[in-house]
């Protein structure tokens, strides 16, 4: 065997570990928290569906590899809760040195292409990356409004944290951020969102 296929095969055996990355965001038909591989497939499912939403045309391929991606880190570096602050501070040393360890163990080329995948959504400049953003912002919220405010309510937050945080939705797909925010006006309606 070759070493750069090992080198493949090492990679993909390591992002199984992706599956035992909790969220704070139950499923949406069930009773447990998703996790992140789960959460990933979803996301490149909604690009799929969704990308004629994009604020502008968008290369398809390029936001299924971006969201498919953007999560690996969190092998090393945890899952961050959306709003914890403190968890925030040092989020990006954390995955930046899982960035390097995880997509290191691929042959060059393609490690290097993951690594620029994944920074290009952090950094949230292309077309792309800010579309792909809105979809992972849209997603779970879409879950805590289906799922009565399950995680909401649990670590108390509130509508304006919700609609601070995924104003950016816009930047990438205005449509999308006119649903989202008929999901959050909904959701304090019914009591699954307070103000």
């Amino acid at each position: 065997m070759d070493n750069e296929f090992l080198k493949q095969m090492e990679f993909l055996i390591e992002i199984d570990k992706l599956k035992n990355i909790e969220r704070k965001t139950k499923t949406i038909h069930g009773e447990r928290l998703e996790n992140d591989a789960e959460h990933s497939w979803h996301l490149a499912m909604m690009a799929l569906v969704l990308s004629g939403q994009a604020n502008q045309e968008v290369d398809l391929l390029k936001v299924i590899k971006m969201l498919l991606v953007h999560d690996i880190v969190e092998i090393d570096a945890g899952d961050t809760f959306a709003y914890d602050a403190l968890g925030h501070e040092d989020k990006w040393e954390r995955e930046n040195a899982a960035a390097k360890r995880i997509f290191g163990l691929l042959p060059s080329d393609q490690a290097q292409e993951l690594i620029e995948l994944w920074l290009e959504f952090e950094k949230k400049e292309t077309k792309e990356a800010k579309f792909a953003s809105s979809l992972d912002r849209l997603q779970p919220l879409i879950h805590n409004h289906l799922n009565e405010g399950h995680t909401w309510k649990k670590y108390g937050i509130t509508s304006g944290q919700v609609m601070k945080r995924n104003a950016e939705i816009a930047n990438g797909s205005e449509k999308l951020w006119d649903y989202a925010q008929g999901i959050i006006q909904k959701s304090v309606q019914q009591g699954y969102l307070n103000e």
